[in-house]
């Protein structure tokens, strides 16, 4: 597969986030790990998970274990290979709903619960889940400093944030902060300033829910302000490839920075994603795809052509 860059790691430009093994409507535990072990073998090096990965309250921690299950049964060079990267400061009561805590007592306390289920030393990627209006900002990341100093983790991101947080936590943390995950995909680009940022700070970017609008199902149930058709999938048509792959290559090709993390509930999705990697899209294919969905009050772009300036490209789960 493909390399992008993720600290001084170098990973598979085609995560997995695991989110949909542990939550509402999860595979069982061993099609689960069949899944995860899937990924491995289509060359991801990147596992996205979070503390709050589960489904039923007095489970949290669930989706970890299950990353911590499959890695135990490979081979210590793929154990080496595999970056985890989990998120501490959210919360699920087992009602649906999501709670936030950015507290440093929390993150101090979910950290520690972490390193104990996914049975490791130290961390490779520890992400702030989510900002917290009841909490300072420098005080939450404070605590990822405090954890990176210790040696609880290797390195940090964060998670839902803005180009002010993004600075803010690049001030506190230095090298130490590596990446920040943000929700985009064909259907949903207002995350693209702190993309930009990203890119200019060196970090990488990873987008969650990266295949927004591109599901199978708006072909025959399109949802509402969704077309049923776009260029993704006449691009997928003439290509003989899933829709899918297209929005994966489309959001690799616009920037060095992005490393998707699209979720997976049975490895035919896990494979077909990976496949992206692989796919280089033409200028008339990435000109066609940069118009469907875009944001009419964003200037348009084409692909990796696009300033890395934020400034100059100017006009937050």
């Amino acid at each position: 597969m493909r390399q992008r860059t993720l600290g001084e790691r170098s990973i598979g430009a085609i995560g997995l986030g695991a989110m949909p093994l542990s939550v509402e409507g999860r595979p069982g535990p061993e099609a689960a790990l069949t899944t995860l072990h899937a990924a491995i073998d289509a060359g991801v090096t990147l596992l996205d998970t979070a503390d709050s990965y589960h489904w039923h309250a007095g489970e949290a921690g669930h989706n970890e274990r299950l990353i911590a299950r499959a890695l135990a049964a490979r081979s210590p060079a793929d154990r080496a290979n595999v970056l985890v990267a989990t998120k501490g400061g959210r919360g699920r009561p087992g009602d649906g709903s999501w709670t936030v805590d950015g507290r440093p007592e929390h993150l101090r306390r979910a950290c520690e619960e972490s390193l104990r289920r996914l049975g490791v030393a130290a961390i490779d990627l520890y992400q702030l889940h989510k900002p917290d209006p009841r909490v300072p900002w420098t005080d939450s990341v404070g605590a990822l400093r405090e954890l990176l100093d210790a040696g609880k983790i290797r390195a940090a991101g964060i998670s839902n944030v803005d180009e002010q947080q993004i600075l803010t936590a690049r001030e506190i943390l230095g090298p130490g902060l590596v990446s920040v995950q943000n929700r985009f995909s064909p259907a949903d680009r207002g995350a693209l300033p702190q993309l930009r940022l990203a890119e200019r700070l060196g970090l990488a970017f990873l987008p969650w829910s990266p295949l927004g609008g591109l599901a199978r199902s708006v072909l025959d149930d399109p949802a509402d302000g969704v077309p049923a058709r776009t260029a993704f999938h006449r691009v997928a048509e003439a290509r003989g490839v899933s829709p899918q792959q297209v929005g994966l290559a489309w959001l690799l090709a616009l920037s060095p920075a992005v490393v998707p993390i699209p979720g997976a509930r049975r490895p035919a999705s896990i494979r077909d994603s990976a496949a992206a990697a692989g796919l280089v899209l033409d200028a008339d294919e990435l000109a066609a795809l940069d118009g469907p969905f875009a944001d009419p009050d964003s200037r348009p772009w084409t692909g990796s052509a696009y300033p890395a300036d934020p400034a100059a490209s100017a006009s937050s789960r």
